[in-house]
């Protein structure tokens, strides 16, 4: 069964990042930017281009701390015009330094990390849910596989991008499952005409496994050892 699965794609990589610098609130920011192309399909849940959807780039861009502004898909948009973006892409923000990013690779899956963990908390809590969002700090994954994936599948990749995140942090020493505003955005190659796609993405799966092994090794680089009170591993663990 597994021949007539779509092969592994070779051509431009998604994960070659540009490094970018500007001024802004009177901060110096950093961001990084993929500009892979045409041939790519995205899933995910950035504020800019989240969704399922073709896409030509991806901005992972430091935001000051405190930001204020309530159009963040308009800003991403400007900021990606600004470098040279064309076409449909992915925009993520965070206050973190995204220059000190992470990167991890298995079996022709690559994932990179940018993580700011001073607000940090558990997913299921019983605090009462804000209507407006948080302001970012925010763990943010991009990862990329060379292959096709459905629309499922996608949407499973990014379900095992997260489990692994999750899986990782606590191994770090974080006493968290994430932040409030954590991003993932998946990108696997178009569908080629009577190519087929692969139709799962769990973590169990060929390319599903490869994609938690990498985003969690890359978690794990890209968030220090907790320390201090309230560091530990989960409740359980």
């Amino acid at each position: 069964m597994s021949a007539l699965l779509p092969p592994p794609r070779t051509g431009p990589r998604l994960l070659d990042p540009e490094r970018l610098t500007r001024v802004e609130d009177g901060e110096r920011l950093h961001a990084l930017l993929w500009c892979p192309g045409p041939g790519w399909r995205m899933a995910g849940s950035a504020v800019l281009g989240g969704g399922i959807g073709d896409r030509a780039w991806v901005l992972n861009t430091q935001v000051a701390h405190g930001y204020r502004r309530t159009d963040p898909a308009r800003h991403l948009a400007d900021l990606a015009r600004a470098a040279g973006a064309r076409g449909s892409g992915v925009g993520l923000m965070t206050a973190a330094d995204v220059s000190a990013f992470a990167r991890a690779r298995d079996g022709g899956v690559e994932a990179v990390v940018t993580a700011g963990i001073s607000v940090r908390g558990w997913a299921a809590s019983p605090e009462q849910g804000a209507a407006a969002p948080a302001a970012p700090g925010t763990i943010n994954i991009v990862a990329e596989l060379p292959v096709a994936l459905s629309d499922a599948a996608l949407v499973n990749a990014v379900m095992t991008a997260t489990e692994a995140k999750v899986q990782a942090l606590p191994e770090a020493g974080l006493d968290c499952s994430g932040t409030p505003t954590d991003a993932v955005c998946v990108a696997a190659r178009a569908e080629r005409s009577g190519a087929g796609a692969h139709a799962f993405a769990g973590p169990r799966s060929e390319w599903g496994a490869r994609l938690a092994r990498a985003v969690h090794r890359a978690v794990l680089s890209a968030c220090p050892p907790a320390r201090g009170p309230g560091a530990g591993p989960s409740p359980g663990r």
